[in-house]
């Protein structure tokens, strides 16, 4: 991974050069760190736990949609799930970082279990309000701003640094897996028996990740020292970020790409209805393909070990020029296929920013970072919907869809050529093996090079 300035601060983890360190992970299996038992533990319980918070985000739409009979409501409900994030998530990061993660992550699930149970106790009973699904999503949401930094924070606490890169990939594939699994479960129960059910179902499904929590052992923690409550600790972790560039432009890239280049409520329910004329059927099937190619990425990266600032940009500008072509795809079955590798290179895009973002930081300052992180990606989405979803309504799917991928194609090379002269290096173009060859290379050892050549 490239680094610059500000690089010799960071943590012994953010050292990917040693060859022991690249020989153990290259020779690690795909799920190597599911052999530590606390991870093992905690994997197990984000498994029922990710595949209840899908059924109950498919029941809860669907709630909101039989009570009022208004799209605009379900995005009211949306957005208020989303806002305290947007509002308060590096308030949630600066509290992570001064907590301990695991007392931390009971209170914040318990609180999302009783949420879940009391919406069921008011739908099952007859009794549920809009208003009530409004005020739940809002409560989730304030749970997540300290859940979220906080269960970022607790990987690198079960597995250490040299499996990070693979924990941060199967989280991510077992939250794909969930969202397979999930919504189809969930559209079983509201046909079936009704919404409540989903709701009561994931209420209780908490107790497996509570339980999880409950069953590690302490001694096997990797626990960092926490922060202490001090003044100015929010500018601190704004200011560490900004004076590192290889912690402040992947994450630049993320706001980007979760801005422009993950509005896929809108394109593909737009290419369903108004340029394939297929309805439902195809909206599912573009998400059902596109969360198995997030599957596929997610494994991918859990093979791969490292978490390079080459593959990200890599990935980022593949991900935005397979946004351009898919929207000039001219049959239905062209685009479904290009979901798969559209999946792939987005969850790529995710896990390797993640992983090099959370190695790169000082453990102390992990959960400000992280919290960062997530508010830039997660909050991207709601501000960039309205301006995408006006030049879809505008202008046409195509040019939506077309816009989206080249803003995040055009970012991420811009990004990567940043970075390159952050760390000293210069394009190289060449032959290799007959095929043309583009690369970074250290701007000192080519003019070396070229120095003896000549």
């Amino acid at each position: 991974m490239s680094t610059g300035p500000g690089a010799h601060s960071a943590p012994a983890p953010a050292t990917h050069d040693p060859a022991s360190t690249r020989d153990s992970r290259r020779s690690s299996s795909m799920f190597s760190s599911l052999k530590i038992r606390n991870y093992r533990l905690f994997f197990l319980g984000q498994v029922v736990s990710n595949t209840g918070t899908w059924m109950q985000r498919i029941a809860q739409d669907w709630l909101v949609l039989s009570l009022t009979g208004s799209s605009a409501a379900v995005g009211i409900t949306t957005a208020l799930q989303f806002l305290p994030m947007l509002l308060f998530g590096l308030y949630g990061g600066v509290l992570v970082d001064r907590l301990p993660k695991r007392p931390t992550l009971l209170v914040t699930q318990t609180s999302m279990a009783l949420t879940g149970l009391v919406l069921a106790f008011l739908t099952l009973t007859g009794h549920v309000q809009v208003w009530h699904v409004y005020l739940a999503a809002f409560a989730v949401g304030m749970a997540t701003v300290v859940d979220n930094p906080a269960r970022q924070s607790f990987v690198s606490e079960m597995v250490g640094p040299g499996q990070l890169q693979n924990a941060v990939s199967l989280n991510s594939a077992n939250f794909q897996s969930a969202r397979l699994v999930g919504p189809a479960v969930a559209g079983l129960l509201i046909t079936g028996v009704g919404t409540g059910w989903a709701f009561l179902l994931n209420g209780l499904s908490f107790v497996a990740p509570l339980a999880s929590l409950l069953l590690m052992r302490s001694r096997e923690l990797h626990v960092v020292q926490r922060a202490p409550k001090a003044k100015g600790q929010l500018r601190e972790g704004l200011h560490y970020v900004a004076g590192r560039p290889e912690l402040i432009w992947p994450i630049v890239l993320v706001g980007f790409i979760g801005t422009f280049g993950f509005n896929f409520p809108v394109w593909l329910s737009a290419y369903a209805d108004d340029i394939f004329h297929s309805g439902a059927g195809a909206y599912s099937l573009f998400n059902t393909l596109m969360a198995i190619g997030s599957l596929t990425g997610a494994l991918l990266a859990a093979r791969r070990g490292t978490a390079r600032l080459r593959v990200l940009i890599a990935a980022a500008v593949a991900f935005g020029a397979l946004e351009v072509v898919a929207a000039m795809a001219p049959t239905l079955w062209l685009f479904s296929l290009l979901m798969v590798p559209i999946g792939i290179f987005g969850l790529t895009v995710n896990v390797t920013a993640n992983t090099s973002v959370q190695m790169g930081t000082d453990p102390a300052m992990r959960g400000r970072v992280m919290a960062l992180f997530m508010m830039v990606f997660v909050g991207g989405t709601p501000l960039g919907a309205p301006l995408i979803g006006w030049v879809t309504d505008t202008y046409g799917p195509r040019v939506g869809f077309a816009l989206g991928g080249l803003v995040s194609a055009l970012a991420a090379t811009t990004i990567g050529l940043v970075l390159a002269r952050v760390g000293g290096l210069k394009v190289s173009l060449g032959w290799h093996q007959g095929r043309p060859r583009i690369r970074f290379v250290p701007r000192v050892r080519s003019e070396e090079q070229l120095a003896t050549a000549v």
